[in-house]
């Protein structure tokens, strides 16, 4: 080929590229690590990563959408924290817990408080949900927030159409164990959900799991999660005060501490969120950089994987420490 042809064909194909790339020809490389870290999965697996610095991007199935499980607490606090800024409720609002409030999965308000009259506030709740990732208490936030309508409204307003939240979590885990028929919310109990799985056959269990695989209530593309995560890094969604508070909340977050965090250097900073359920394992959340290297939100969800939820785990490791090494090596690009 002609030297002038070939020179010409390189600038016309870095030019086409989008304009983050354009100053980092090389995140392919990162990309192609990824595919093949993701291959370890034996099932789907969506990535994002945003240096928030530079805005270069890095996706694998980014348009892909993914059971969120309890990462979907994440837009639901943003539709919460929507409603406190309009003055329609306050973090202080008291919440007094019913039996029919104590849902099952993760958390320890069920396992704690099993008599009626314990009063929490709201503040509480939210903590509860993200920290250790409650589940009665993210429906209770789930109420305050409007409903799940609300949240999803919240997200299409914010221009993230790939992200639906549905049900509360009683009604995603009922759905996922073949529990379609809850009853009246006074039956929401323990108690009640447990007679009513009780009594689903193991062939109905299992058929209701693999129709949750691709149930599209309550999912996430990668990409809009990402961006939902840049619009709370770089307080776009909300007011400084309540972006800290959301931040610093997920910071302290005691769940998945071998997804994202598995590989990273000891006492690196990641406010983030996880998920789990059936074939589904995620992690989505924001990562510090070393020195002046910045943040970079980095987002991986797993679903329909045939391998235990431990090796996914490190799967989603392996994938986040090749994330966190790309950008800390290369803050500014190529």
């Amino acid at each position: 080929m002609n030297r002038s042809i070939a020179i010409s064909a390189l600038v016309l194909s870095i030019t086409a590229l989008p304009a983050a790339a354009q100053n980092d020809i090389n995140l392919g490389l990162l990309e192609a690590e990824i595919t093949r870290l993701a291959e370890e999965a034996d099932g789907r697996v969506g990535v994002a990563a945003i240096h928030l610095e530079t805005g270069r991007s890095v996706y694998l199935n980014g348009d892909e959408p993914f059971p969120m499980a309890s990462t979907y607490k994440v837009p639901i606090a943003v539709q919460l924290f929507s409603r406190i800024e309009a003055g329609e409720i306050s973090l202080d609002t008291m919440i007094e817990i019913q039996p029919h409030d104590l849902h099952p999965g993760s958390g320890t308000l069920t396992s704690l408080f099993d008599d009626p009259g314990v009063i929490l506030s709201l503040r509480n709740l939210v903590e509860l949900m993200l920290l250790i990732s409650d589940n009665s208490a993210t429906d209770l936030v789930l109420d305050a927030a409007g409903g799940a309508d609300a949240v999803t409204s919240k997200m299409r307003s914010l221009g993230l159409d790939g992200i639906n939240v549905a049900r509360p979590t009683i009604g995603l885990i009922g759905d996922w164990l073949g529990v379609y028929d809850l009853g009246p919310r006074d039956e929401w109990t323990r108690e009640g959900f447990g007679a009513r799985a009780e009594a689903v056959s193991e062939e109905d269990r299992e058929a209701a799991a693999l129709a949750f695989d691709s149930d599209l209530q309550d999912t996430a593309t990668p990409r809009h999660m990402a961006e939902l995560l840049k619009g709370i890094w770089n307080r776009e969604l909300m007011s400084e005060e309540n972006s800290a508070l959301l931040v610093d909340i997920m910071t302290r977050s005691t769940t998945g501490r071998n997804r994202i965090r598995g590989f990273l250097p000891r006492g690196t900073d990641v406010a983030h969120k996880t998920g789990t359920i059936g074939r589904t394992t995620n992690d989505v959340g924001i990562i510090t950089l070393p020195g002046e290297a910045g943040h970079v939100v980095t987002v991986v969800f797993i679903k329909e994987s045939t391998i235990a939820s431990s090796s996914r785990e490190t799967v989603i490791a392996h994938i986040s420490r090749a994330i966190y090494d790309y950008f800390a090596f290369n803050p500014l690009g190529n």
